[in-house]
């Protein structure tokens, strides 16, 4: 006889899995819902989306339920908690205050194929993809996202909202300050700082610190003048540019399902 915690043999799921919705139904909505489904430490029940063309609709087999202002009326169904899928840095840690004071557990989704030391520490709401590794007494901010398969070494430490994208590599005492974004592939050396809302650009090689809100590219990474920050340069992007997560339709990937 199975115990009251053990599996489902159908659904492959714990009796005693917390229900939650996914804030975000676009490309990295869709990475934490098979990050919680590979996890089985919660149950997603639905998105939540502010894009009023999915609504009514299901991506990858859940429904988008409505728009982030249902985060009451799912409580009252029974929902408990919310993982957060938004790409933007700045509108992922606003949502993550907005989940606290409607009473919801801010849950973070880790993949079982991501590796952290034992005294490495993450912070709630975060997302750490699969395949990525946190070494010995690295600190995780809160809203953090450590995109698949990166290397964040010894003793480094990512603020509030950082976004570390796919493939990028953060040698051993690195600070990367809160805001800030780490492009795909860009490479970190020892004991360098990434300011607050800077942004590291795709494949850079980063030898010496970047200032606060300031951006830098190339081998090795020089700064770029009059650049957008990272706030800044995600509210410019068009929605079908914007930061994976913000569950526009017109992106050529996002594929409603019946």
């Amino acid at each position: 006889m199975r115990g009251t915690g053990a599996c489902n043999e159908a659904s492959g799921r714990s009796e005693h899995m917390m229900d939650i919705v996914i804030l975000g139904a676009g490309g990295h909505g869709r990475v934490v819902l098979d990050i919680i489904q590979q996890a089985r430490t919660h149950r997603a029940i639905g998105f939540l989306d502010n894009n009023p063309a999915l609504h009514g609709r299901r991506v990858d087999g859940l429904p988008v339920l409505g728009g982030i202002d249902q985060l009451d009326e799912v409580r009252q169904r029974g929902v408990r908690g919310a993982v957060i899928a938004i790409g933007d840095n700045g509108v992922r840690r606003a949502l993550g205050d907005r989940v606290e004071a409607g009473e919801l557990e801010l849950v973070s989704a880790i993949h079982p194929s991501a590796q952290l030391a034992s005294n490495a520490s993450a912070g709630k709401g975060v997302v750490i993809a699969a395949g990525a590794l946190v070494c010995a007494h690295c600190q995780i901010g809160d809203y953090a996202i450590l995109n698949t398969g990166c290397i964040v070494d010894h003793e480094s430490m990512i603020g509030t909202s950082v976004h570390i994208c796919p493939g990028v590599r953060l040698a051993g005492h690195v600070v990367v300050e809160s805001g800030a974004f780490v492009g795909i592939g860009a490479t970190v050396v020892q004991n360098v700082r990434i300011g607050f809302e800077a942004i590291v650009g795709a494949g850079a090689v980063v030898t010496q610190d970047v200032d606060p809100m300031t951006t830098v590219v190339g081998v090795p990474a020089r700064a770029i003048k009059d650049a957008p920050t990272a706030a800044e340069f995600a509210s410019m992007l068009a929605p079908t540019q914007r930061p994976i997560g913000l569950g526009d339709p017109r992106d050529p990937m996002h594929v409603a399902q019946a």
